[in-house]
């Protein structure tokens, strides 16, 4: 039997070979603490003077990279990590029944590890599925459209020992059968345009690139009217630009591909897809801002996409497409790739770049801009995989064909992932200035009660509503468009979307941390009846301050799913209050005097409690 002083110099010496693996650099913390989570199925405490005294920072502030990320853990999770996704979507599809049948066969709660540490049982907020829900990560394999059934054979496969690559016995379509990825991962493109899955040779985007200039390639991207695809609508062309011109003798591209909205997995698509086309347009990005290097900021959730990507890397490299003297040019670029931990505030892009320098993933006060002072403090261009795959298209098309598509003041097209209560769930790529309703009757939804454009951090729209159209002049949005139809409960959803967000704070700043849990109180308070008219004011005035005091985008956009629902189903959270302004429903009698009542042995009445 190993004592507990020869465990911990085996323990020391695998993690000091984990970081050699990492070359000792500081900015790989992530990626160190993720493989000893791999390897040990938690992080041991005395492995932070271990790491600290090899890459030079404090054991305090690895404490604080592994407290703040949801998938590392100082507590054994198990031998199998079980990561359910309990989003809105999630609950729809039977979610639910789904923990119920991880309890009874593993027989501990969500939220522990069993005593044998065979296997542990966590809940996510979202894991980029919600096209096939309920889906979980066990190890960082995906398993999706989970029944109770289901859910037994895979419990009784894990305790007699089966490997995890075996419970894969159907893989999805295109790309997710490839050697590298092998997942039960659908794609679900429902809708292609003429943009996105079309006929491409890798390659060619840049050597156009390249024949133009750099300087060319900005403008004709100006040219083309193209926004950032996450949601904020940037001019790409004003953020190269910007970033070329600030003097330094270093500047990066990142990609991020951190997309964490609930609703939204269109990048999980075109990652699995078309990862030369996002890889050709960073190169081109780099190309344009004069940069040498690029990261990609991959969600952990996606960890299962991570050794695919590295091929596809590798491929470029040895076609002369990444590395040094491209095309037989002077130009040199390469791409690393980055992988998150699970943390949503990771998507806004000061955040990521802190995440992606191996530190807690907390945004960054702005200004300087990332353009200016962003990776390492080098002017770095952050966009998403959907803006990148768009930027290589318009350089190889030309910015007049990208032009005639959508309206004036929203070029091109969308990508849309389409969820919730609808027949065919899945990509639409569509037109900016399409209308809600034409989404709605792609995608077979009917008796529609509300839509979620955005994400929970977007808008719910009510059906007079529907014929909004989506562009930057009336519905910006990131991709998401949840469906709900009429037999859901609005509270329910609303109570899933601000518990998201209360979990989701990164928490440096008070507005956001402690304003997000007071409203999902006043929601509850709603929820359970005795919520009055002046609550809906008091959301109205206390969502309007955590939107202006919150230090970042996450805080800033919050309140959303309540404020907006309760402007367009004014009637509906009208009918479940009460109509007095005095009625004060803070004080329950009955719930202050029941813990003596119970001691005392009186009788109380303990129904509504």
């Amino acid at each position: 039997m190993v004592n507990s002083s020869t465990k911990s110099i085996i323990q020391k010496e695998h993690i000091q070979n984990i970081i050699s693996k990492f070359n000792f650099d500081k900015t790989q913390l992530l990626g160190i603490l993720r493989e000893i989570q791999n390897n040990f199925r938690f992080i041991p405490e005395d492995s932070f003077d271990w790491i600290a005294d090899e890459l030079d920072i404090s054991p305090v502030m690895i404490k604080g990279v592994v407290s703040f990320y949801h998938f590392l853990s100082m507590d054994h999770r198990g031998e199998f990590t079980i990561y359910l996704n309990t989003s809105a979507t999630s609950e729809m599809q039977g979610c639910h029944d789904v923990m119920r049948a991880f309890e009874d066969e593993v027989g501990i709660k969500f939220g522990s590890t069993s005593l044998d540490k065979k296997i542990g049982l966590y809940t996510t907020s979202c894991i980029g599925m919600c096209d096939q829900e309920p889906a979980a990560l066990i190890n960082d394999f995906v398993f999706t459209q989970l029944t109770p059934s289901k859910v037994k054979l895979i419990v009784d496969s894990l305790k007699q020992g089966v490997s995890l690559a075996t419970l894969i016995t159907q893989f999805g379509d295109g790309h997710n059968a490839d050697q590298e990825i092998k997942a039960e991962v659908k794609n679900n493109i429902q809708m292609k345009g003429k943009v996105f899955f079309t006929d491409y040779i890798p390659g060619q985007s840049l050597r156009m690139a390249m024949e133009l200039g750099s300087l060319d390639v900005i403008e004709e991207i100006k040219k083309s009217g193209l926004r950032g695809r996450g949601g904020a609508g940037f001019s790409t062309a004003q953020k190269w630009g910007f970033c070329r011109a600030t003097e330094s003798d270093t500047r990066y591209i990142i990609c991020n591909a951190d997309e964490g909205e609930p609703g939204t997995f269109k990048d999980r698509v075109l990652l699995t897809e078309l990862p030369q086309l996002i890889f050709e347009g960073m190169t081109i990005a780099g190309y344009a801002v004069e940069a040498k290097e690029g990261l990609l900021y991959l969600r952990g959730e996606y960890a299962y996409l991570k050794s695919y990507l590295e091929k596809i890397l590798d491929s470029m490299r040895l076609a002369g497409l990444l590395g040094k003297r491209i095309l037989g040019s002077r130009f040199s670029f390469d791409i690393s790739i980055k992988l998150g931990a699970g943390a949503y505030i990771c998507g806004e892009e000061s955040a990521l770049i802190e995440s992606a320098e191996g530190k807690r993933g907390q945004p960054r006060n702005r200004p300087p801009f990332p353009v200016t002072s962003g990776y390492l403090h080098k002017p770095t261009v952050v966009n998403n995989p959907e803006t990148f795959s768009c930027a290589a298209k318009i350089i190889l098309n030309g910015s007049s064909w990208f032009k005639k598509m959508g309206t004036d003041a929203s070029s091109g097209v969308k990508l849309l992932s389409v969820s919730g209560d609808c027949e065919r769930p899945g990509i639409y790529e569509v037109e900016w200035g399409v209308t809600v309703q034409d989404i709605l009757n792609l995608c077979g939804a009917k008796e529609v009660l509300a839509v979620q454009v955005g994400g929970p951090s977007g808008i719910c729209l009510s059906e007079k509503q529907f014929q909004r159209k989506l562009c930057y002049s009336d519905l910006a949005t990131g991709g998401a468009f949840t469906v709900f139809s009429k037999k859901r409960d609005l509270f329910s959803i609303l109570h899933n979307h601000m518990d998201f967000f209360v979990n989701e704070s990164c928490g440096f700043c008070v507005p956001c941390r402690a304003g997000n849990k007071l409203l999902l109180e006043q929601l509850e308070k709603i929820m359970i009846g005795n919520g009055s008219m002046k609550d809906l004011e008091e959301i109205k005035s206390l969502g309007a301050m955590v939107k202006t005091a919150s230090r970042c985008g996450l805080g800033q956009t919050s309140p959303n799913p309540l404020l907006t629902s309760i402007d367009n189903f004014s009637d509906y959270f009208k009918s479940k209050v009460r109509d007095s302004l005095d009625f004060n429903s803070q004080f329950d009698l009955d719930f202050a005097v029941r813990e003596s009542c119970i001691v005392a042995k009186r009788n109380i009445n303990l129904e509504k409690n």
